[in-house]
């Protein structure tokens, strides 16, 4: 093996090793017994189901929006083009106490929209819109890159033998950029199950109406550390569920 490669193989390890061991601390603080026990708790089962249930309903709505939006994106040269990708990428970079107070601003009680009688601060709905803000870049940004990355040829000649471009984004693009899709959306479901900032700033921190995992398990940190190690350990294991999921799913729709 040449000193490059092996350096290449250290930094690896280096990588794996610190990004690993924290999971792996987790789980070796928390028995299979308090696992179980963590799960027995309503409001720990409350705060699941309402990740899962909100997390869920932005993918769709992060999915249904962003797919056609990245393909502009990725399919015409315009003036201002880059400007729209930087804002559109924006979320990315602002920290989670500015994406709730910006949330607030625009669709709180006395935010931009409250004239028009929109206020949804502090409700299920607000949650949603929260992780929808913080998870959109995600997806949209990998669909761009994925559409960008298909073969114009095929795109060419699905319009020459007749096709729309509805038909051809459909059936040529979509199928071909399936795997960078759903890294996208794989990256976005993960970052919408573990949002905690935005959300605690723009719909508090409720029980069965707000309280996400992330929520719930802040809110035990202070005085139940090993119920909020157990919360922890159950996303984990949920995330990576989905995760993985979401691969296996679009590999076998390949």
């Amino acid at each position: 093996m040449s000193w490059f490669a092996a350096l290449l193989v250290a930094a690896l390890a280096v990588v794996l090793a610190f990004l690993i061991l924290p999971v792996v601390a987790i789980f070796l603080d928390v028995g299979p017994a308090q696992l179980v026990s963590s799960l027995d708790d309503p409001s720990a089962t409350d705060a699941l189901r309402l990740s899962l249930q909100t997390s869920l309903t932005a993918i769709v709505l992060i999915v249904a929006v962003g797919t056609p939006a990245a393909w502009l994106l990725a399919t015409r040269s315009f003036r201002g083009r880059e400007l729209l990708v930087t804002l559109v990428e924006l979320p990315l970079v602002l920290p989670p106490a500015v994406a709730g107070i910006g949330l607030l601003a625009a669709l709180g009680p006395r935010g931009l929209l409250a004239p028009l009688g929109v206020s949804v601060a502090l409700s299920t709905a607000a949650v949603v819109i929260a992780l929808t803000f913080v998870s959109a870049p995600f997806y949209v940004r990998q669909a761009q890159a994925a559409f960008g990355a298909v073969d114009r040829s095929w795109l060419d000649a699905s319009r020459t033998l007749g096709a729309g471009e509805a038909r051809t984004l459909a059936r040529v693009a979509i199928p071909a950029a399936l795997p960078g899709l759903a890294a996208g959306l794989a990256l976005a479901w993960g970052r919408a199950l573990g949002e905690f900032g935005a959300t605690l700033m723009f719909a508090g921190s409720f029980r069965g109406v707000t309280q996400t995992v992330p929520l719930a398990i802040y809110e035990r940190f202070a005085t139940d550390f090993t119920g909020a190690l157990g919360l922890s350990a159950v996303l984990v294991c949920v995330s990576a569920a989905l995760l993985l999921g979401v691969k296996l799913a679009f590999r076998a729709a390949r």
